[in-house]
């Protein structure tokens, strides 16, 4: 199948292209990028006026399958994701049964390659049943097909227990994805710790909940060796500490989430749980600790930390309802609006921290548009301005902050291996 993509302005942070230009796609790979392209494709697509970037991928999506099908399956995840213009997520292990096994991450790689229209990839747990008590058997997994281990949601505490974790991680050549919060000093809070939760009467997050458990998880990967990717970063702390760790040649990533690079306490306009998620909504100063984390390059990735729940579940009170929030549908729009057009990062650096940047933290084949690469595509409208309708979303839980908040840009296409998975009605 031929597939020719006209017009559109060519961003591929592999090789630092950025050029008005055609792409022929063909067998489902690049085949041709050329200023003119003319040939008989099956499929023409005017791309004028957008950009055309490698498919995004997403480090850091919750599925809730099995066991939540309620909130997300693998197919309704899927989907959304395709409309956000990623084509290869990864799931986190936090499901029921939690995907602690090689059967589990076999039930949702054998599903997402029967039913979704993107690539899902199962992050296998540390522990079993994520208890903290006895690993995972993590080599079994990592013959299943796991890219990376993480107790998303929690942290292990058992620190002996986590190093051990770490050591097979650098054995079998994945990366250790980590939440980093002590859930002791944690214990019970809902938001940040300030002067917003003082105004609503609601127990706070301390910065340090986050902090201490980076540093401690920093320290174990320069005593391991293992690959530490630090998951939704929030405080100005723990971008100062990767860079440090950085700056003294450690093994470590970073991501931040759209939530945390655009929001921050103050926004939180009562005891409302659509802004509820961990870690919180942090301080002004923490927000702006984010957005220059990533315009100097500290802060590797932008994930979406992609969390639904049911309207049950998220109309309660902030004190009793789930953390998290649904990202996948709205973050290529707020990185444009909070990141591009406020001058933090250009397209092209969108590209690399949601495409090149994340498959890199793999070693996947992925983030690039180069000839002889894979398909994977997204076309990307900059100069569309609208209000985000939850009701529109892809994902079968809508909970989130930023139903009627007004963004520029949108996902116009997205292709997967040379097919078109998602175009707008627009």
């Amino acid at each position: 199948m031929k597939l020719l993509i006209k017009n559109g302005r060519v961003i591929d942070p592999a090789s630092k292209t950025d050029v008005v230009s055609d792409l022929l796609i063909e067998d489902g790979r690049i085949a041709k990028i050329s200023k003119t392209i003319k040939t008989k494709a099956d499929k023409t697509i005017n791309a004028k006026g957008c950009f055309v970037m490698p498919g995004f991928v997403d480090l850091h999506v919750h599925l809730r399958d099995p066991g939540f099908e309620e909130k997300e399956t693998v197919v309704t995840g899927a989907k959304a994701a395709a409309r956000g213009g990623f084509t290869t997520i990864l799931a986190m292990p936090n499901t029921k049964p939690a995907a602690d096994n090689a059967d589990v991450v076999n039930y949702v790689h054998q599903k997402a390659k029967n039913l979704a229209n993107v690539n899902v990839l199962q992050i296998g747990a540390i522990t079993k049943g994520q208890a903290g008590r006895e690993l995972s058997d993590i080599r079994r997994m990592v013959s299943a097909g796991i890219p990376a281990i993480s107790e998303d949601g929690a942290s292990v505490m058992n620190t002996a227990l986590y190093y051990q974790a770490m050591e097979i991680a650098r054995q079998e050549g994945i990366p250790v994805f980590a939440h980093c919060e002590d859930k002791f000093l944690a214990a019970g809070g809902v938001m940040n710790a300030g002067t917003r939760a003082k105004e609503l009467h609601l127990p706070g997050i301390l910065n340090a909940v986050e902090d201490i458990i980076a540093a401690r998880d920093i320290e174990l990967a320069k005593s391991t060796g293992a690959h530490l990717h630090l998951c939704h970063c929030s405080t100005k702390g723990s971008v100062w500490m990767v860079a440090q760790a950085k700056e003294n040649g450690f093994s470590v990533t970073a991501e931040a989430t759209p939530h945390h690079f655009t929001l921050s306490d103050a926004d939180i306009p009562g005891d409302d749980a659509n802004y509820k998620m961990n870690p919180p909504l942090r301080s002004k100063e923490d927000v702006e600790a984010i957005r220059e984390g990533l315009k100097q390059d500290i802060i590797d990735v932008i994930a979406t930390d992609h969390a639904p729940h049911t309207a049950v579940e998220k109309g309660m009170s902030m004190k009793r309802a789930p953390f998290g929030i649904v990202g996948l549908e709205t973050a290529a729009a707020l990185t444009y609006t909070e990141l591009v057009l406020k001058e933090y990062l250009t397209p092209m650096q969108m590209a690399e921290r949601m495409s090149l940047r994340p498959a890199q933290v793999l070693g996947l084949d992925k983030g690039s548009i180069e000839p002889g690469k894979p398909a994977d595509i997204v076309i990307f409208d900059p100069e569309v301005t609208y209000e985000i309708h939850a009701a529109d979303f892809a994902s079968k839980s809508r909970n989130t902050p930023f139903h009627g908040r007004r963004v520029t840009g949108a996902v116009r296409v997205t292709i997967a291996g040379g097919e078109v998975i998602y175009q707008s009605a627009q």
